[in-house]
């Protein structure tokens, strides 16, 4: 491992492109720590110890929105505009064809309308989050001109990230978002260290070994199912051309148990917020009704119990519907077909494709009970402990794990490249 590390430092193209992402990361606290004007911190501290579902979607702006950042919403609504656009190739075969066909020119002009859909959605979630602060009177604003400079500056926030994001991507380590979302997640760690040892007692030393013990098993849980996967054989026919003989090979197609990552996650918790927002949008024409709704809304989520179980059924029903999105059996085996290839024992064609939708189905239903478990991870963990410094937040080791993996992959496959060009 320690040859590895100083082999990555050696080599002076991977050195640069690293120093380059500490740099982007920096900027990225840098633009978290600024506050909009106007902000009651007594006041904003009261709102997120009291909200779940604020305080989930502040480990996604990496810690930006607990401080009311020009960065408050992090790249939360670039990650619901892609989800948009996925959804949306179900119905519009153009924007398919796009995305799965024409290839990386495709995947480019998809990415970029994803882009232009996040303007308008940072905006929509800018101004809603104004108007719930201002609701709870955590944050002043004097005016219509006010309100409007600050819903400007929030948007302009939000798409310097998704840039930041596409600076890391060009790097060729990781995919830029999920590396911004992870160095929000890590940039916590210390505080919760230090709230954790002011609430420190020797009586509790039980619970914080347990807690340590908990934490390693919920990390190799995670490990171990983001890295299994269900491999279906599949074998090709030899064909003739000449006097050569082609295929007759075998591979298989790799089924992932966590095909879905977070996005089941991110779903869920839009479907929670989507009361809140409602509430202030009627109290923009209705008040005493629209503080009604979200009154209600935030009694009801306060309960651990009702949150928990609603969290983790819209999870596990997310989970199907996005596999259903995302993984097409009639497809692949129509490619299976068209490439000579088969999966033994199984008929080509409509067989091939019932057999891969039961096999996802079983694999989906492990996956979905394990991200819906992971959502409800801290609530679960709260109750048994009875110490709220004492979180382990299921959402966020997986994307930190997630992360990691994925990173020390692609750092692998450069320096394995280099080998080879070392070799010829």
């Amino acid at each position: 491992m320690l040859n590895k590390i100083l082999q990555i430092f050696r080599i002076r193209e991977i050195r640069n492109r690293l120093f380059v992402i500490a740099g982007v990361l920096v900027v990225f606290r840098f633009l978290a720590a600024i506050p909009v004007p106007g902000v009651d911190p007594a006041k904003l501290q009261e709102l997120f110890s009291g909200n779940q579902l604020l305080g989930f979607l502040n480990i996604f702006s990496g810690g930006a929105l607990s401080n009311l950042s020009i960065a408050m919403l992090g790249l939360g609504p670039y990650i619901t505009s892609t989800i948009i656009m996925q959804l949306l190739t179900m119905i519009f075969p153009n924007l398919k064809a796009m995305y799965y066909e024409e290839g990386a020119q495709g995947r480019a002009k998809f990415n970029r309308f994803s882009r232009f859909l996040t303007v308008p959605l940072a905006a929509l979630q800018g101004f809603g989050f104004l108007k719930l602060l201002q609701s709870q009177q955590v944050i002043q604003v004097s005016g219509l001109l006010d309100t409007f400079i600050n819903v400007l500056t929030i948007t302009a926030g939000s798409l310097i990230l998704v840039w930041l994001g596409e600076i890391i991507t060009e790097q060729k380590l990781g995919n830029g978002v999920s590396i911004l979302i992870f160095g929000g997640i890590v940039s916590g760690l210390p505080g919760i260290l230090r709230n954790a040892f002011v609430q420190y007692s020797p009586d509790k030393i039980p619970t914080y070994a347990a807690f340590i013990i908990l934490t390693f098993l919920v990390i190799a849980g995670i490990v171990m199912v983001n890295e299994g996967e269900r491999k279906i054989p599949v074998s090709y026919a030899k064909r003739i051309r000449g006097n050569r003989v082609y295929g007759g090979s075998s591979s298989y197609l790799p089924l992932r148990v966590n095909q879905a990552g977070v996005i089941p996650i991110i779903f869920a918790i839009s479907i929670l917020l989507f009361p809140q927002f409602l509430g202030q949008i009627i109290s923009a024409f209705n008040q005493p009704i629209g503080e009604a709704v979200s009154n209600w809304v935030i009694g009801v989520f306060n309960n651990q119990l009702i949150y928990g179980i609603i969290y983790f059924i819209l999870v596990f029903a997310f989970t199907y519907f996005y596999i259903a999105v995302t993984f097409d059996p009639a497809e692949i085996s129509k490619n299976l077909q068209r490439s000579g290839g088969f999966v033994p024992g199984i008929r080509p064609g409509e067989p091939t494709s019932h057999f891969l939708k039961s096999v996802i189905s079983r694999i989906t239903l492990f996956g979905a009970s394990f991200l819906g478990l992971i959502a409800v991870l801290p609530t679960v963990v709260q109750f048994l402990t009875k110490t709220p410094a004492l979180t382990i937040g299921g959402t966020a080791v997986l994307i930190v794990v997630s992360v990691a993996l994925e990173t020390i992959k692609q750092i692998d496959s450069q320096l394995t490249a280099r080998e080879y060009d070392t070799i010829q």
